[in-house]
């Protein structure tokens, strides 16, 4: 006679045994033929997944700082069941409380040059299924992140969505974007954008292979937040992106302009300097280890940060050649007029970079008055007005979102409506996250793990009303990959924005469209 334990023992292992045989008919290790070779991958609840797939060859030595270079053809079948390495970065700072709580930076990989790959997951593998296509762009800035990361996930979208998820991985920092032109001629005269043109290339692996995957090439959205957004923006100015996708989502990362070339090519020159790499022997650069390069440029931002000023960033560089102009200024770029977008942000952006936790109300007058100078008083009174419960800091945080993300989003916003080509619809989340008993408000980031349908994530939790929310956003962005209009029966009536109306959809507990909201602080912005 069995004990009680040994039943329950027996239970669980009968359970997981059923959780873990797949269905029948299915297969466990489904094998897709892509243009180059034959990809194997892995099979979790009715969602097929391609882990590491390159969609581009390593980019050391010789390929360091060139345009991405096509992968060679392989024989046989090629396992798709693990990551590649991430671009090298500098590894984010986990003393925060906010980078405890994000989860866009957590990669399961190491670092390295061979990094041009990309994860897929798919919910049908068929090549006349046709569904949608979602390609995520991770955040990060042009710096950090990767498209392996625990935020970046795409199961369960692909699941909730019905449509193909993409995840790109791309070079970061001087891999990405150091502008050698000046010093290297025309074998370099793209090596300021070489990151870009990556997502490019991802872009293209797309086109030609993910009919295979059960996507369409024609319905591909590439959307993404903060970092993502950036380069989204950019990708929208760039000839090369002409036609490898017909929709574009900008979640708190509008990019009006870009790197000036003079500006990078001083960048460049400081960098080789601290190599000891004369500007006439730039191809020295690409023989030295990518961790001396990478703890060179660690070095030179820390000493940036060590005398009170803001690093000298790598960006994509306006060359004239790849990216042809600044993506949004001084108006939208003509090349995706038919392109419709989704510009968004979120109301307290900027509280994850706000230190005084303890600020009081003279904190928060000096705060506006380094800001608004004369203007502070009153901007005081309105921000105060609007939320009279809020933390000092929290305002503070919401003052400093309104005059820098939104005021690119409102921009950005307002330049595509201006444009009369493809419409271009608004979102302001301002459901506060529950984390730090609600330290953070609203805060960068809350809306990426509901945009993927990612329901566990920190920032949100996992609330009966959370889940809605996110079922709403990510209900949205898949109607919005299938059909260009992000409206869906979870949502009330969206609209277009354009003015004088700028319809938004405001996501939070109480779902409601309005038109023009906090219209009384945009005076600010200006």
């Amino acid at each position: 006679m069995m004990t009680r334990r040994q039943t329950l023992g027996s239970a669980l292992a009968l359970g997981a045994a059923v959780m873990a045989k797949p269905a029948l008919g299915a297969t466990m290790f489904p094998v897709v033929e892509t243009a180059r070779g034959k990809l194997r991958g892995l099979e979790s609840g009715g969602v097929s997944i391609f882990r590491g797939v390159s969609y581009a060859a390593d980019t050391s030595g010789k390929n360091r700082f060139m345009p991405p270079q096509p992968v060679e053809p392989w024989s046989g079948v090629r396992d798709a069941l693990h990551w590649t390495d991430v671009a090298p970065q500098i590894p984010g700072d986990r003393r925060h409380v906010y980078a405890d709580l994000i989860m866009v930076d957590r990669n399961p990989s190491g670092m390295g040059e061979d990094n041009l790959s990309l994860n897929l997951w798919t919910p049908k593998i068929d090549p006349n299924a046709k569904k949608p296509v979602i390609v995520v762009l991770h955040g990060g800035g042009f710096y950090s992140g990767s498209g392996n990361s625990v935020g970046m996930d795409g199961e369960q979208m692909a699941r909730f969505s019905d449509s193909v998820v993409i995840a790109i991985n791309h070079r970061l920092g001087a891999f990405g974007f150091l502008h050698l032109a000046e010093f290297g001629g025309d074998d370099f005269a793209t090596s300021g954008t070489v990151g870009m043109q990556d997502i490019v290339a991802a872009l293209g692996w797309v086109r030609e292979n993910v009919a295979a995957f059960g996507g369409d090439p024609d319905r591909v959205l590439v959307y993404g937040q903060s970092g993502g957004g950036a380069k989204t923006s950019v990708l929208m100015a760039m000839p090369g992106g002409k036609g490898l996708f017909q929709r574009a989502g900008v979640m708190s990362g509008s990019a009006l302009r870009m790197m000036p070339p003079e500006m990078a090519s001083a960048t460049a020159k400081r960098l080789l300097d601290a190599l000891e790499i004369a500007p006439g022997d730039v191809r020295k650069l690409q023989q030295v280890p990518w961790t001396t390069l990478l703890e060179t440029q660690a070095g030179l931002e820390a000493a940036d940060r060590a005398r009170g000023e803001a690093p000298r960033s790598f960006a994509p560089v306006v060359d004239g050649i790849t990216l042809p102009r600044h993506p949004w200024d001084p108006d939208a770029p003509s090349i995706s007029a038919d392109v419709p977008m989704i510009v968004s942000s979120v109301l307290d952006e900027r509280s994850y970079r706000m230190g005084d936790f303890a600020m009081d109300e003279a904190g928060l007058l000096a705060f506006a008055k380094e800001r608004l100078g004369e203007r502070a008083a009153e901007a005081v009174a309105a921000y105060r007005a609007e939320d009279p419960d809020a933390k000092p800091f929290l305002l503070a945080a919401r003052m400093d979102s309104d005059l820098t993300f939104r005021k690119g989003a409102f921009a950005q916003a307002e330049l595509k409506a201006r444009q009369g080509g493809a419409p271009v619809w608004t979102y302001l989340w301002t459901e506060p996250s529950p984390a730090v008993d609600g330290r953070f408000g609203a805060v960068h980031g809350i809306d990426v793990a509901p945009s993927l349908y990612n329901t566990r994530g920190a920032l949100n939790g996992s609330s009966p009303s959370a889940n809605e929310l996110a079922a709403a956003i990510a209900g949205s962005w898949a109607a919005f990959a299938a059909n260009g209009d992000p409206n869906n029966e979870r949502v009330p009536e969206w609209k277009p924005y354009s003015a004088p109306r700028r319809t938004t959809m405001i996501f939070d507990q109480d779902l409601r469209v309005e038109d023009d909201p906090r219209a009384e602080f945009r005076k600010y912005w200006r």
